[in-house]
C-alpha cells in the first residue's frame, strides 16, 4: 500500500504544533511521510542598488538560516512524540509565499492531504482574516485540507464524520476518496446531512443521493435531514454539539454549491472559523 504523504504548514507557532499533532494521532496507524513545510520571503527594498541587492542577500541568508534552524528544532520535537516506525519526516523551507510553498509541494511531493491549524471560535476575527488557512483552503483546490482548531485535542478516537451536502452533485469514487479512506481506517460512522426539507428536492438532487446510498455501501453510514438554523454554519456547529461523537466535519466545496446559492452564505469560510471540531475540505475536480 502505498504510504500517505501528508504537509505540516508551519510557522513554529502553538497553533501549529496542535495540528501536526492531531496529524500524528489520526495517522497513527497509516504508514505516512509528513513534511514539515515552512515559507519566508524576503521584501522588496525597491531600491535598484547593489547595496539594496547586497541587503537582500544577506536578509535571505538570514532568513534561511533561521527557517532551517526552525524546522530541525521542530522535527526534533516532533521526533521525541512520535516514535511511529511507520512515520517519516521531511522538513522544506522555502522562500515564497506560503501558497506558492505549499502548492509546489503538493505536486511535486504528490500529496494526500494539507493539515493546519486554524484560529477557532474563540479567535478575533481579525486574527483569523489575518491568518492562512482559509487562503489555502480557497487556493489548494488540487489537494484535501484539514483545518485543525487551535483549541481541539485528540482522544485517540474519531467515532462518527459529518458531511454536509446539498446533492448538487455526482460524487466520483476518486473526490470521496479522501473522505472514505478515514472513514475506514477509524471503522467511523459517517452522518450525511442535509439542510432543508427533502421535500423540495430536484430530480438531479434525487438521483444524485440515490448514487450516493449505492456508492456508500461498504460503510457503515446514515442520511440525515435537519431544518436550517439562523445558518447553515450555525446549523452544522448544533450538530456537532449535540452528537458528541462527531470527531470531524467534511464538506465538499465548488464554485456557487447548493448552501451558498440557497443561502448567500460563504459557508466553507464560516465552518473554517467556527468549527469546533477539525474540518476536511475536499474539491471537485471539474
Amino acid at each position: 500500500m502505498r504510504k500517505k504523504r501528508i504537509i505540516l504548514p508551519t510557522d513554529f507557532s502553538e497553533n501549529a504544533w496542535n495540528a501536526a499533532i492531531y496529524a500524528l494521532e489520526l495517522f497513527k496507524h497509516v504508514p505516512c511521510d509528513f513534511f514539515l513545510l515552512n515559507s519566508y520571503q524576503v521584501g522588496a527594498s525597491g531600491l535598484s542598488t547593489k547595496m539594496a541587492g547586497a541587503n537582500d542577500t544577506r536578509l535571505y541568508n538570514l532568513m534561511k538560516e533561521q527557517s532551517e534552524r526552525d524546522l530541525e528544532r521542530e522535527l526534533e520535537r516532533i521526533k521525541k512524540v512520535d516514535k511511529n516506525p511507520k512515520h517519516t519526516f521531511t522538513s522544506k523551507s522555502i522562500m515564497d509565499t506560503l501558497v506558492n510553498a505549499i502548492g509546489k509541494t503538493v505536486y511535486q511531493e504528490e500529496i494526500d492531504y494539507i493539515i493546519m491549524g486554524t484560529k477557532g471560535a474563540s479567535g478575533l476575527k481579525e486574527v483569523f482574516m489575518g491568518s492562512n488557512t482559509y487562503t489555502i483552503i480557497k487556493e489548494m483546490d488540487f489537494c484535501p485540507v484539514i483545518a485543525v482548531p487551535e483549541d481541539y485535542r485528540p482522544n485517540g478516537k474519531l467515532d462518527s464524520i459529518l458531511l454536509a451536502t446539498g446533492y448538487e452533485h455526482l460524487f466520483e469514487n476518486y473526490e470521496l476518496k479522501p473522505l472514505l479512506n478515514l472513514v475506514k481506517s477509524f471503522n467511523a460512522k459517517l452522518w450525511i446531512a442535509h439542510v432543508g426539507n427533502e421535500t423540495s428536492f430536484t430530480p438531479e438532487q434525487k438521483a444524485f443521493k440515490s448514487a450516493l446510498e449505492k456508492r456508500l455501501r461498504s460503510i457503515d453510514f446514515e442520511f440525515v435531514e435537519v431544518e436550517k438554523d439562523v445558518s447553515v454554519n450555525n446549523t452544522i456547529q448544533r450538530l456537532i454539539q449535540e452528537d458528541g461523537n462527531i470527531g470531524m466535519v467534511a464538506m465538499i466545496n465548488q464554485d456557487h454549491s447548493f448552501f451558498e446559492r440557497l443561502t448567500r452564505e460563504p459557508v466553507i469560510k464560516k465552518v473554517t472559523l467556527n468549527s469546533t471540531v477539525p474540518f476536511l475540505v475536499i474539491h471537485l475536480f471539474e
